[in-house]
């Protein structure tokens, strides 16, 4: 297992930390396999796009490296952190370096359904109703603090997040593609939130982390706004598109050829069931998180220049894509037992197929 906060280590083919005025001084790194592996130009340019966001936030590799495989998956993510972690600049820099549209919607407890999705407004010149699209219809919707806002309004996302589209007075709208749900949460402030309720929290792909950064880090956060960063405008920090739609869908398909032998099907499988009879788990996670683990793996695998899956992969994705869709249970609540220890214990003790 990594010690990475999200499960994997961003090791593959040609990433660093950033250039341009507000540069990091994080080195490359490359696998065996990703420097063996032909060059392909759609795993070049979402590599790039990770050099890109770096120009912009400041450590948050893996955190990244996550919202790719998203994209990479058609999945939702959700960002934990607390306030402050660069959650809204890294999901600004990655939107702008993929040239895709976004748009950041602050949940409150008095925000409505349709206020996220559209609603129907009556014109006076027609006397007819036409509908105001929401803020949903984007690529990438930042739906900031979403456990802030009661259930019926995060129901209203359940809709576009598994079908991409929204139904409005009987008519179902389609949603851009590609698009992608990324919410935040603070996981240390819980007065006057909504838990998200299981059905909705088994809709997200991952459940992404963002720890506070280590010292190194924190100081060149400081550095690059005492050189005159400004984190409201990306194009003076030098972040620009060096991918797009295109890409991105070709990147799909590459994805969607992946090898997977029938024996890392079954170590995904058992890895899933192991949840269900684990004594601290009083909710273990769904054949839908077992079809996620899948499709993670398979991402990662290609991310790292590989055109099959390892049962590496599948570990380094389980805990951003399982840790959400489990639940402890009081007893193992209150002796602070933690959901990632206890996944961890899980693929310590599934036997790896050889």
């Amino acid at each position: 297992m990594s010690n990475q906060p999200n499960g994997y280590a961003d090791t593959s083919q040609g990433y660093s930390g950033g250039a341009g005025p507000y540069a990091g001084q994080a080195p490359a790194q490359a696998t065996q396999a990703a420097q063996a592996a032909p060059a392909d130009p759609a795993r070049q340019a979402l590599l790039n796009v990770r050099h890109e966001v770096g120009k912009a936030v400041v450590g948050q590799e893996s955190t990244v490296t996550g919202m790719l495989i998203a994209l990479l998956c058609g999945g939702h993510v959700l960002l934990e952190g607390v306030p402050g972690v660069a959650k809204t600049l890294l999901v600004r820099a990655l939107s702008t370096a993929l040239s895709l549209d976004t748009k950041r919607v602050q949940f409150t407890p008095d925000l409505m359904p349709g206020d996220v999705t559209g609603s129907l407004v009556y014109d006076s010149h027609t006397s007819e109703f036409s509908f105001r699209e929401g803020p949903v219809f984007t690529n990438i919707l930042l739906a900031d603090e979403i456990n802030r806002t009661p259930p019926k309004t995060q129901a209203s996302l359940l809709e576009a997040m598994e079908e991409h589209q929204v139904s409005v007075d009987g008519v179902s709208r389609p949603l851009p593609a590609p698009f992608i749900v990324a919410a935040t949460q603070n996981p240390v402030e819980y007065e006057g939130t909504y838990p998200l309720p299981e059905a909705q929290l088994d809709r997200f792909l991952l459940k992404l982390t963002m720890p506070l950064p280590a010292r190194a880090e924190e100081i060149e956060v400081i550095r690059r706004h005492a050189g005159g960063f400004d984190p409201r405008n990306l194009a003076a920090a030098g972040v620009s598109a060096v991918a797009g739609s295109e890409e991105l869908a070709q990147a799909r398909h590459a994805v969607s050829r992946v090898a997977v032998a029938p024996e890392i099907l079954a170590y995904i499988v058992d890895v899933v069931r192991a949840t269900r009879a684990a004594p601290s788990f009083q909710l273990g996670v769904s054949p839908r998180g077992a079809t996620a683990l899948l499709n993670t793996s398979r991402a990662w695998a290609w991310l790292s220049g590989r055109g099959f899956v390892t049962p590496d992969d599948v570990k380094a994705l389980s805990l951003p894509c399982l840790r959400h869709r489990v639940g402890l249970r009081p007893e193992a609540q209150m002796d602070g037992v933690h959901v990632d220890d206890v996944l961890g214990s899980i693929l310590a003790s599934v036997p790896v197929p050889r």
